[in-house]
């Protein structure tokens, strides 16, 4: 079983005790500073500069090979934007190289009257050397092609594992509520789905390898690296999220060992 190893505390002091170049991948959807009930709501000048802090020691710590998956929501700018990407404002405050954006889509979301109700968040995809780091594309073919069979001078034209994802990912949300919520729901307010991280995890990494959630939550990123053998590493600052997320852990490698026996 991969190692899995859950820290309750400040994640920028958990970083800054890693050795350089250890991480393979970091993956993880801090605070939005929207005033949710896990956040310390800053100043906007005062947050993008405490993510500054954090995102160099996360490239600090990042082997050469290694990536940065970062999910972030949106803000409102005062006199600019009602709602402004974060990615937008915090892309390039970093040494990583961004390499591409990917749009997670969902069909469950609030409702809005007075513009289109949003349904969709953004997962930037950030490497520390753009000519040589890891994607498995193979791990994550989509199987659901439309003429699988479809041939060009006798040969497939299309990967017998599927096709590429692409850059717009239609995955369902975590939902809540009665009768509607999903069965991985937890207490945690902005739990995202095992099946992003998963998607994310063997498209940028390889077993055994380390993955990093500075800001875990409720344990989604660990959770994911359990089932694809990766080892991982978690940092929460709220002991009732730190409950939750070693809950799902116990969890996690239970599922494990009671599949292990019929190997």
């Amino acid at each position: 079983m991969a190692d899995c190893q859950l820290l309750c505390g400040d994640a920028l002091d958990v970083i800054r005790g890693l050795e350089s170049s250890s991480l393979d991948v970091t993956i993880t959807s801090p605070p939005y500073n929207i005033g949710k009930e896990y956040e310390q709501n800053r100043p906007l000048s005062e947050y993008l500069s405490w993510c500054r802090g954090w995102l160099h020691e996360l490239h600090r710590v990042t082997k050469p090979t290694g990536s940065l998956w970062l999910n972030l929501g949106y803000v409102e700018v005062e006199g600019s934007g009602r709602a402004v990407p974060l990615a937008y404002l915090l892309w390039n405050q970093s040494p990583f190289y961004l390499l591409q954006e990917i749009v997670w889509h969902y069909g469950a979301g609030v409702a809005s009257r007075r513009a289109f109700s949003p349904r969709n968040e953004k997962w930037l995809w950030f490497v520390k050397d753009h000519e040589h780091y890891t994607f498995n594309l193979d791990a994550v073919r989509d199987p659901n092609v439309k003429y699988p069979n479809q041939k060009k001078n006798g040969k497939l034209k299309c990967n017998p594992l599927g096709k590429n994802p692409g850059d717009v990912w239609i995955l369902p949300k975590v939902t809540s509520g009665r009768g509607r919520a999903s069965g991985e729901r937890t207490a945690h307010p902005a739990q995202f789905p095992l099946a992003v991280v998963k998607r994310i995890i063997l498209a940028s990494s390889n077993p055994g390898e380390l993955i990093l959630d500075p800001f875990a939550g409720s344990g989604s990123t660990l959770v994911a690296s359990l089932h694809c053998q990766r080892r991982c590493i978690g940092v929460e600052l709220r002991a009732d999220y730190c409950a939750i997320a070693e809950r799902r852990i116990r969890a996690a490698r239970a599922r494990h060992e009671e599949l292990a026996l019929f190997e």
